[in-house]
């Protein structure tokens, strides 16, 4: 089995957060969300990029407010830079932050990329293909150019899982359950291996199904989802805005600290190499601190 790159083997066996509550402070913040999470014991920070902060700026805003804390984007949108850019900014992070950056690339969706960048969504898999290609070639003049970076791709489908495991350090996964990490890991082979799960801790039923109906209405409205649920055995009536029962029930963790362990260590023992939390709280526009701060402890995790 190949050694994985020293930014991704800190990870092994970890968990981290999925979170973009960064974004509702203020950039000159001190302290903050990406210092608590690094406090509390997670291993890692995902964050995502749609229509808030450019990812890489915000990866170094994260990087700056934390000494321990693995930073990965999940996932800056290869839309909205050329790969000398993405290439040589995760160089330059990983040279200033001791290799503390893990790039997650992803193709994104097809309204984001539209309607909100302005490009045609052609050929995906072509695209991404193509842009690890040349970032491969990238060229740096600066003290850095030499520095190794690691990047990952978001991937669910079997030919995107593939390039992963050819033509990156890994791949990251989201909403999907045990069994697609199964077959995640399969055909990725030794590369590392992320899984997303997300998690309502404790709360009744009712209010369980508020939240997990509310964080998969966007998601049932994107094709590569529904797609993917297609291939893990989900109907049309699954994923109806809001998702299904069954659909929440398989994408949404609900439970106390001991259900959510359990969950991780079947990703674990699937095949993940790291999974990251998102926390869904009772207001999407609050960061659910008291929840990090009771699975973290649910989990066992050391405090730094």
């Amino acid at each position: 089995m190949s050694p994985q790159p020293s930014s991704l083997s800190r990870l092994h066996a970890s968990v981290g957060i999925w979170t973009g509550a960064h974004e509702l402070q203020a950039p000159t913040a001190r302290g903050g969300v990406a210092a608590e999470i690094e406090s509390l014991g997670y291993s890692a920070l995902w964050f995502p990029e749609s229509w808030g902060r450019e990812s890489l700026t915000s990866a170094t805003l994260l990087l700056s407010a934390t000494s321990t804390l693995t930073i990965a984007s999940g996932i800056t949108n290869i839309w909205g830079r050329d790969a000398v850019a993405s290439a040589n900014a995760a160089r330059t992070l990983n040279a200033t932050f001791g290799e503390r950056f893990v790039l997650g690339l992803g193709v994104s969706h097809q309204p984001l990329v539209e309607r909100l960048r302005g490009h045609q969504y052609l050929s995906p898999l072509a695209n991404m293909r193509e842009y690890l290609a040349a970032m491969d070639k990238a060229p740096m003049h600066a003290q850095e150019a030499q520095q190794p970076y690691t990047r990952v791709i978001a991937a669910l489908g079997p030919k995107m899982l593939a390039l992963g495991a050819a033509m990156a350090d890994g791949v990251h996964t989201y909403l999907v359950d045990v069994e697609h990490t199964a077959l995640s890991r399969r055909l990725v082979g030794d590369k590392f291996l992320n899984v997303e799960q997300a998690v309502v801790l404790g709360q009744s039923r009712e209010e369980f199904l508020t939240r997990a109906h509310s964080h998969l209405e966007f998601y049932t409205g994107l094709e590569n989802y529904r797609a993917n649920w297609r291939r893990m055995g989900f109907g049309p009536e699954d994923y109806v805005r809001g998702g299904s029962e069954r659909l929440c029930d398989a994408m949404v963790v609900h439970g106390d600290a001991d259900v959510i362990s359990q969950r991780v260590n079947d990703h674990f023992t699937a095949g993940a190499d790291h999974v990251c939390l998102q926390v869904l709280g009772a207001d999407p526009a609050v960061a659910p601190r008291e929840d990090w701060r009771l699975v973290a402890e649910g989990l066992g995790l050391t405090s730094n």
